[in-house]
């Protein structure tokens, strides 16, 4: 859910947390802790961009080996698109659920009309991610209110799943509700899971870790987290140092996979840039987390509030055999990681993300016009154009079929000049010359200095 308005005039009509409270026993694994046999992640996201260009509200999915860098699935279209209600989803979330299948909850909104109303939410099974079936909406309750941003986690002393989501309260403002479930097609009665009595929304739980329960939530643009040693609703006390980039939501908690104690929050910046930034802790019971350099983290391209979910190697190298991986690329630069490769009015830079056209810095990596051994940079969005160097400056031109333009659009890929497990490109017909950026224009240059090497050295990714 992203830079929506408060919603004071949605109410409830007696809220009153009437289902009584079944005790609490041992607590189980839930939403976004690793299992055992999990090497992998899996990402649910919806897309938008400065400009809209990008908005699609379909449910896409990424995956990742280290839960950092990220590689957009289905050429970053939708893998499941709802067919009722508004049509259209944000703030997707995936559940492994206690017999290995998946469950999929979005919210039910289409776009971005902050009045639209619905008590539902998008639900679908799934087997392996490879196929969604069973589409429904699950009615959450039938108060003039939203249920916004749907996760789950199961609690084992209910023997029932719950279903945390935001919405507004008889005071007039958000809170985390809860309804509780076995099949995510009937819901149970609504209660308030936590009230702090102040905005909150966006939910996100880590179960029983260390013997605490987490749950972090958007307070004020900044991400917070509280915990509890039962799964009760109003159990939760604020206990944690806030983090914020420039206004951010949508935390979202992932586990190392590779370090029992390590912890990364991810969040969002407000609608419509859809920036993620994400932390680092090496102890969540501590509360304080450390900003990651974005050299470290790549999210998929004009993604927005995701979701994670620990999985297996083999459904890693399913969902890729079934999806198939991007056929463009995006290019990072090393010393400035905000920024990526475009073209703008055919010259080439690098600019910060997010922009429109956000096609402007997908590129195709082709054999090399003049060496095949080489690369060439052809345009997504004009495929009849080529990064080239013209007068040491790169610019996007047509290729007009000569040796000379094929010579200038050919480069030799090599182990980053700052960075080895980087890359530099090393120009065919100049060759004491590599792309670097100046003044955030790119161009060849021979490089030598510590400050030239950083220029001139990028990350390939998506």
């Amino acid at each position: 859910m992203n830079a929506r308005p408060h919603p004071s005039r949605r109410l409830f009509l007696g809220m009153a947390a009437t289902v009584p409270l079944a005790a609490t026993g041992a607590l189980t694994l839930g939403a976004g802790t690793a299992h055992a046999a999990d090497s992998a992640y899996v990402m649910a996201y919806f897309t938008e961009s400065p400009d809209m260009l990008a908005a699609n509200y379909g449910l896409h999915l990424a995956v990742s080996t280290d839960g950092l860098q990220w590689t957009p699935l289905n050429q970053n279209a939708p893998v499941a698109t709802p067919t009722a209600g508004s049509l259209g989803l944000r703030d997707p979330f995936i559940l492994r659920k206690q017999d290995g299948t998946f469950v999929v909850l979005a919210t039910d909104l289409n776009g971005t009309d902050w009045t639209y109303v619905s008590q539902y939410i998008h639900v679908w099974d799934s087997a392996d991610l490879r196929t969604f079936t069973g589409y429904r909406r699950m009615k959450l309750h039938d108060m003039d209110t939203h249920s916004w941003a749907p996760e789950a986690f199961w609690d084992a002393g209910r023997g029932q799943y719950a279903v945390i989501y935001s919405a507004v309260n008889s005071s007039g403002h958000n809170v985390i509700m809860v309804n509780y479930t076995t099949d995510f097609t009937t819901a149970g009665s609504p209660q308030v899971f936590f009230d702090p009595g102040y905005d909150v929304i966006d939910g996100d739980m880590a179960v029983g870790v260390g013997g605490y329960n987490y749950l972090y939530f958007k307070k004020n643009s900044t991400l917070v987290g509280a915990r509890s040693t039962s799964l009760n609703p109003g159990s939760f006390t604020e206990f944690s140092t806030a983090v914020s980039h420039n206004g951010t939501e949508a935390p979202t908690l992932v586990k190392s996979l590779t370090s029992s104690s390590t912890w990364y929050l991810w969040g969002d910046t407000w609608s419509p840039n859809g920036v993620f930034y994400a932390w680092q802790t090496g102890s969540l019971a501590a509360g304080t987390w450390t900003a990651l350099d974005q050299k470290t983290y790549t999210q998929p391209l004009n993604s927005k509030h995701c979701g994670i979910q620990p999985i297996t190697t083999a459904q890693y190298t399913n969902l890729v055999a079934k999806w198939g991986t991007p056929a463009w690329n995006r290019l990072k630069s090393y010393n400035y990681p905000a920024r990526y490769v475009r073209h703008s009015n055919f010259i080439g830079r690098i600019d910060e993300y997010a922009f429109d056209p956000y096609t402007d810095s997908q590129w195709k990596l082709v054999p090399g016009l003049a060496d095949s051994s080489g690369v060439s940079f052809q345009s997504v969005n004009y495929p009849t154009r080529y990064l080239r160097h013209y007068d040491y400056a790169l610019q996007l031109d047509v290729n007009d079929g000569t040796s000379t333009f094929a010579g200038d659009a050919t480069f030799y890929r090599t182990a980053g000049l700052a960075n080895a497990g980087w890359a530099s490109f090393r120009s065919y017909n100049n060759p004491t010359r590599y792309i670097r950026h100046s003044n955030y224009v790119l161009r060849i240059d021979p490089v030598s200095t510590s400050a030239e090497q950083q220029d001139a050295t990028f990350y390939v990714g998506y």
